[in-house]
């Protein structure tokens, strides 16, 4: 579905939210292992699709087993939230952006991906009805 097909079925089915999952593949190491970095994709990124943050954006850097380990996002919007997961072992991105306040899930996609650094992207959308 193109965009803005998205943001067309979304109004038409008067949906309550939108809901995207992004992954973002073979990410920049150094990027997705900063914390200011990601606290400044937070920062740019709710700019860029015009979200207002609520709070400090959360960034904490865990996981014993080296599969699942890397820093993990959270960041509340006044219309819900933005979170994401940096896989370490695989440099890629988990990013999430679920709105109740319409957005282009591929504006997201595309500029996660430049900002990582990543070499592909796949992205699943969602209607919260």
């Amino acid at each position: 579905m193109r965009p803005n097909a998205i943001l067309e079925e979304a109004s038409k089915q008067c949906a309550w939210g939108v809901s995207s999952s992004i992954d973002v593949y073979d990410c920049d190491p150094k990027t997705i292992r900063d914390a200011d970095k990601i606290r400044q994709f937070v920062a740019e990124l709710c700019d860029l699709i015009e979200m207002r943050r609520f709070g400090e954006t959360i960034v904490v850097n865990f996981g014993e087993d080296e599969r699942v380990a890397g820093y993990s996002m959270l960041q509340l919007i006044e219309t819900s939230l933005v979170s994401a997961h940096f896989a370490n072992q695989t440099n890629t991105t988990y990013l999430d952006v679920f709105s109740c306040k319409s957005y282009d899930p591929e504006v997201v996609a595309e500029f996660a991906q430049a900002f990582f650094g990543g070499s592909r992207s796949l992205t699943h959308v969602n209607l919260r009805l």
